[in-house]
């Protein structure tokens, strides 16, 4: 499939000098009716830098196959000190789910990158673990992909890496809230459906 993306020169200015698709900005007009598109307009850009992002990254995985989140997952056993990690605990602090981290720790078992050990404390724990080959694997990636970074993200001063960092987590942090918010209208929902049920049964 041909690799399809936007070009600097699709992008315009605003007064201010700053970015904006005008394109984007267009259909969010519409969609939203004349109502402030702002944060339309930062949701989109965000998942245009990430797709930036993703493809650089894959090009200086120069055709090494491993998904995005594969290779996150790699990332974070290669940087354990432990015996392993437990799938639980992989999900947490990559922020998906274990069913997520299960098929992807089943991609790099499937490569030889990882393997599953049982835990030492508990034997019927499973932990996942980088193998040899996925460690150097990490050391063969770790040069393209600090190349590729320091290119996509050039001109960039510290103080704006820092800003995008924060900006992007603070998006995080917002989602996590939400999502809390909704499973507790989910849970009282149900409990006051169920009640309803049990009353009228």
């Amino acid at each position: 499939m041909k690799d399809v993306h936007k070009s600097s020169t699709e992008f315009a200015r605003d007064p201010d000098g700053s970015f904006f698709d005008p394109g984007a900005r267009a259909a969010m007009a519409r969609f939203t009716a004349g109502d402030d598109t702002l944060a339309l307009e930062a949701a989109t850009a965000v998942r245009t830098a990430f797709h930036a992002v993703e493809r650089i990254r894959a090009h200086g995985a120069q055709g090494r196959g491993l998904s995005s989140g594969a290779l996150d997952i790699l990332m974070r056993l290669s940087a354990s000190t432990g015996d392993g990690v437990s799938i639980g605990d992989l999900a947490q602090s990559a922020g998906v789910s274990s069913r997520n981290v299960t098929g992807l720790v089943d991609t790099l078992e499937r490569d030889g990158l990882a393997r599953r050990v049982p835990g030492r404390h508990d034997r019927r724990s499973v932990l996942a673990q980088i193998t040899p080959a996925g460690q150097a694997w990490i050391e063969s990636f770790r040069g393209p992909t600090q190349a590729a970074m320091a290119a996509i993200f050039r001109d960039f001063t510290p103080a704006e890496l820092t800003q995008l960092r924060h900006l992007c987590l603070r998006l995080a942090e917002n989602q996590h809230r939400v999502s809390l918010h909704l499973d507790q209208i989910g849970a009282t929902n149900s409990a006051t459906d169920g009640g309803t049920d049990s009353g009228t049964a």
